[in-house]
């Protein structure tokens, strides 16, 4: 099993899922690029030429950097099957953007004939401010849009803007709106989402995340899993009350995707379940652990 964080988060933000899980199955985590732990090259958006390391930072990116780890690391371990027979049963699991990345690596693996045996997404990213999606925004947006494109490009503007959003009193703030029960937001949990802001480079992470304009959409993941006489199967978890995330389109998703086999969604709780709710969520993990 591979769990995969959302934005901003890090391996740490899986807390109260490890030791509920590690009975039944081998757990790995590991932190994206430009996050938690991991290095945080500078940003190189379309169009740049960015300094020697740069990088853009994409789902595509961080869908290569997961199915590479599970091919040199969890799928090559013989010790993830019973005598080392055979290779492990796969299970990738993503909070937020993190379902992005496990879909997209879902999809690369799957070209390699290593599709995992199932993929859960947790509140998965909608990526409403995707360009594919500009024309469901209100008109003012669609308006502003192009000019809030170009600053958002400026590095004297996101430096200073991701600096003001990096204190804790903001990042607990923002907890209040994304786990709506109150329940776990605590100090450890702000530290846990604040220290990473402060490594060297943090910033540039942030710009490359916020020009994400024109990047992949879980549809099109969903219609690619679905496809062929075996789709991978997925399941999902969703916080009933989630603020960024709408539960409606999660339910439009399994009705239209052959390869969902499974939604809960869950009363009071939002876009992290597995943290704040970890009462619920571990044991429809376990259930569906294949």
């Amino acid at each position: 099993m591979v769990l995969v964080h959302g934005f901003g988060a890090s391996v740490g933000h899986w807390r109260y899922t490890w030791a509920a899980l590690s009975d039944q199955a081998r757990v790995h985590a590991l932190d994206l690029l430009g996050f938690g732990a991991s290095d945080k090259p500078p940003s190189r958006l379309d169009g740049e030429v960015g300094p020697a390391g740069s990088v853009r930072y994409c789902f595509d990116l961080w869908g290569q950097q997961v199915a590479d780890f599970c091919t040199s690391v969890v799928l090559a371990d013989p010790a993830g099957s019973p005598g080392g027979a055979a290779p492990p049963r796969l299970v990738l699991i993503g909070n937020s953007i993190g379902g992005l990345v496990v879909l997209t690596a879902a999809r690369l693996l799957r070209r390699q004939g290593l599709a995992p045996a199932e993929v859960v997404l947790i509140d998965c990213a909608q990526r409403t401010l995707d360009d594919k999606r500009a024309q469901l925004l209100p008109a003012w947006e669609q308006l502003s849009r192009p000019l809030v494109k170009q600053l958002v490009r400026q590095r004297w503007i996101v430096g200073p803007l991701f600096r003001l959003l990096a204190q804790p009193g903001f990042i607990r703030q923002v907890l209040k709106q994304a786990y709506p029960s109150g329940a776990h937001i605590d100090d450890d949990l702000v530290a846990l989402l604040h220290r990473p802001s402060t490594d060297p480079g943090a910033a540039e992470s942030f710009r490359g995340f916020v020009n994400l304009f024109n990047d992949h959409l879980g549809p099109d993941l969903l219609t690619d899993l679905s496809a062929g006489p075996s789709p991978v199967p997925v399941r999902m978890i969703w916080g009933e009350q989630d603020p960024w995330e709408n539960p409606a389109e999660a339910r439009r998703w399994a009705e239209q995707f052959d390869c969902i086999q499974e939604l809960q969604v869950l009363p009071g709780v939002g876009h992290c379940p597995h943290d704040e709710a970890p009462e619920l969520v571990n044991p429809i993990l376990r259930d569906w652990l294949p």
